[in-house]
């Protein structure tokens, strides 16, 4: 007997969120992708030790007090990098922060469930606006487990980059709201701001994807231009590209301005060429060439995939589809189409001439988009009859995939502690060829080096002065040391030269030496007592950085000021 105190209206007001099976699925999923993590260990991929020595480093300098670190003070066995200038900070600051609340060995199993869990929740938020609840829960369920982050978990270990992928749902949804290829009734400037917040979290996560985000928007609206024979999606994905950018400008021009003072060109040295990175490319490093295999083998699966989802969702039938949707499914091919082409060699004038894209590094790291692509089609297919069977048969291909990747990684159960001990009671982590100072070579720094050490004043004398020298402050930003010697001698720190350092010597600005053999901060004192202070000072152009994201947020406010339609959703 039903209660006559209970209306429909109110029964419909305890149904459980809509996205709450997708989210429960995609958790359920990106825990069977780390079960191999509790009998093996930690998959040590290839960016393993530099993720998660930035993780340390950062909840290190938390406990100081710096709640955003600049330069990364363990890095090169203690000598430092500006590392954190030029890495975007939104990995580092979650890996961060799971150090501080979770045993080591936990730490990198957790992040990769969050971000598969949210990549899921994400990507079934893009499909249900272009498929039914059903299809959309189950192509979400996919793009939590495809290839991609199979790869980025157990090989490649790109923590950033398996982040930036969480995101790119996200951002496409807003991008075919602001080309107007959604059926949606959102006001165009909040739909910019909606759209500049994902795309600008996409660079705050990880450089190469921003740079594959900027193209793949860029061309997405470029053709909803051309397509709808207007002007208006292009000027406002122009606007929301600008907004994007804006709220990133805090790292970006650091980023930009400060490559100059580091050895960034390393970044592309070789074997992180794009020419030697298109798919099923050999060169003389058999490693290199194997892990490029694998990584292309991902690639193609899911090229493969894209096909034929898209011939079995028949959405370019003449009477399937209603014209926008027409529309954005044509949108959605064209991307899929274009970073499949960018995966081989004869498109390499392209990486060669055009903007920044050989950042990218690895031509097929446009995998992610083609994986989004794939989940998107796949979502179609799952509409018609038994659709079901597309996420069922995937499941299984995906296990043999995966027992595959597992079975050529390095497995190591000791990663984290071992690492943890390297910061507390070590010599610190190995630094990065790309961040390291102009004009010094970090493979020649010292491991043991002590923080302070008395040299003699010329460095064809043998013998230094015994000078006494205390410690007042060694933190991550600023030293401050007092020595005091009989005689001109020289401080050596424990600290690589960069402009950002400000050095002063008894209060008056001091321009400081260096070794002959690396680019060690060395000062000169005069006999009797002297005061050195180093402080690591915010330039000019983090300055500037910080106030175009001001401006940036108060404008994306701005625009989202105001309640949106409340629209119904559909069950």
């Amino acid at each position: 007997m039903t209660d006559p105190n209970t209306s429909p209206a109110s029964g419909r007001l305890w149904r459980l969120p809509h996205w709450l099976l997708p989210l429960g699925l995609s958790l359920l999923l990106s825990v069977l992708i780390v079960l191999p993590f509790f009998w093996l260990g930690t998959a040590s991929g290839h960016d393993f030790e530099f993720h998660a020595a930035s993780w340390l480093d950062v909840a290190s300098q938390w406990k100081q007090g710096i709640l955003f670190p600049r330069w990364a003070t363990w890095m090169n066995h203690g000598f430092g990098e500006p590392r954190y200038i030029f890495y975007p900070p939104f990995s580092w600051i979650l890996g961060a922060a799971l150090t501080l609340v979770l045993p080591d060995a936990a730490v990198p199993i957790l992040y990769i469930v969050l971000v598969q869990t949210f990549a899921g929740l994400s990507a079934y938020f893009l499909l249900r606006k272009l498929a039914s609840r059903r299809a959309a829960i189950l192509a979400a369920g996919f793009y939590a487990i495809n290839p991609n982050p199979l790869l980025m978990t157990y090989i490649r270990s790109d923590f950033a980059e398996q982040l930036a992928c969480a995101f790119f749902p996200l951002l496409l949804l807003s991008a075919l709201r602001v080309a107007n290829l959604l059926d949606d009734d959102s006001p165009a400037r909040r739909s910019i701001a909606l759209f500049a917040i994902p795309f600008a979290a996409v660079w705050l996560c990880n450089a190469p994807a921003g740079v594959i985000a900027s193209y793949s928007m860029a061309l997405l609206f470029a053709w909803a231009t051309i397509s709808q024979r207007s002007w208006w999606p292009l000027l406002r994905g122009i606007s929301g590209l600008a907004l994007g950018l804006g709220l990133t400008a805090f790292y970006l021009v650091p980023a930009a301005y400060e490559q100059r003072w580091v050895n960034i060109g390393q970044a592309l040295a070789s074997g992180l060429l794009p020419a030697q990175n298109f798919l099923f490319t050999r060169i003389d490093d058999p490693e290199h060439t194997w892990f490029n295999w694998i990584a292309s083998i991902c690639a193609v699966a899911l090229i493969l995939l894209l096909a034929l989802a898209a011939l079995t969702s028949r959405r370019f039938a003449a009477s399937s589809t209603t014209t926008p949707n027409r529309q954005a499914s044509t949108a959605l091919l064209l991307l899929g189409t274009a970073a499949t082409l960018l995966t081989l060699r004869f498109t390499l004038p392209l990486w060669t001439y055009l903007p920044k894209l050989r950042f990218v590094q690895f031509p097929w790291r446009w995998m992610s988009i083609i994986a989004l692509m794939a989940a998107c089609f796949l979502a179609f297919a799952m509409e018609k009859r038994r659709g079901w069977l597309w996420f069922a048969v995937l499941c299984l291909l995906s296990v043999p995939l995966a027992n595959f990747q597992v079975q050529n990684t390095w497995w190591d159960p000791d990663e984290m502690p071992t690492m943890h001990d390297a910061l507390d009671n070590g010599p610190g982590f190995d630094g990065t060829d790309e961040y390291d100072p102009v004009g010094d070579d970090h493979l020649d720094l010292p491991a043991d080096a002590a923080e302070v050490k008395i040299l003699p004043a010329d460095a064809a004398d043998s013998a230094a002065p015994k000078a006494n020298f205390q410690i007042e402050r060694w933190s991550p930003e600023q030293k401050q040391i007092r020595v005091d010697s009989p005689s001109e001698a020289r401080v050596a720190l424990r600290l690589l030269n960069y402009p950002a350092w400000r050095v002063q010597l008894n209060g008056r600005p001091l321009m400081p030496d260096r070794m002959d053999d690396v680019n060690e901060m060395v000062i000169p004192v005069e006999p009797g007592a002297s005061e050195i202070k180093v402080e690591f000072i915010r330039t000019a152009d983090r300055k500037l950085g910080n106030a175009i994201s001001t401006i940036g947020a108060i404008l994306a406010l701005f625009l989202l000021w105001g309640k949106p339609k409340q629209r119904r959703q559909p069950l």
